[in-house]
């Protein structure tokens, strides 16, 4: 059962991007810069580090994500915004300091909670641009990813949270991403029925 989890997992994370990239392509959605150079850079710190933590089937998400996330910020530096105010490069620097604590850190699992951290950070980033204009995200590609994060979880097979932070806190954030996205975009389409209807 977990290969055919950590293959599902594998399977979403590269199906995930392809609406992403499409409504990029197409001027949809606008990427944060910022935020996906941390991702990208994040995804192949944190596929060396359940590498290291000799992940197994659950490797195979994290190693996908690492390249189709590293391919939309290539993407997003001509087609996305921001990263370039003094509070974005400030969250940007902290976020290298996730990466030089998992340089330093040597065991796996401190090294997945710098990850998780510089994550965070990511995610600090885009949320003020997805609130303000929820339609500049794909909602599919935070849904798909929460669903692959899950299934890369079951996919560890054992307690160990070196091996289980990663892919659990990868779904939750995935997750949280979406309910915004779903909840913002909700909001504003009452406001503007309302307004319509006044």
């Amino acid at each position: 059962m977990l290969p055919i989890l950590g293959v599902l997992a594998g399977v979403l994370a590269i199906a995930d991007t392809i609406p992403y990239v499409r409504d990029l392509v197409r001027r949809r959605t606008r990427p944060h810069r910022g935020t996906w150079l941390i991702w990208s850079v994040l995804a192949v710190v944190a596929f060396f580090s359940q590498r290291a933590g000799e992940a197994s089937w659950s490797l195979i998400m994290v190693g996908a994500q690492a390249a189709v996330t590293t391919l939309v910020f290539l993407l997003a530096i001509a087609r996305g915004e921001g990263g370039v105010s003094r509070e974005e490069r400030l969250l940007t620097a902290l976020a290298g300091g996730g990466v030089i604590g998992w340089l330093v850190a040597g065991a796996p699992v401190v090294a997945t909670v710098c990850v998780v951290v510089a994550d965070l950070i990511g995610i600090a980033l885009m949320v003020p641009k997805t609130y303000r204009d929820p339609g500049s995200e794909t909602l599919a590609t935070f849904a798909l990813a929460a669903l692959g994060g899950a299934l890369a979880t079951a996919a560890v097979g054992a307690l160990d949270p070196a091996l289980l932070l990663y892919p659990a806190y990868y779904a939750v954030g995935n997750a949280a991403i979406a309910l915004l996205i779903v909840t913002r975009r909700r909001a504003l389409a009452v406001g503007c029925s309302r307004g319509a209807t006044g």
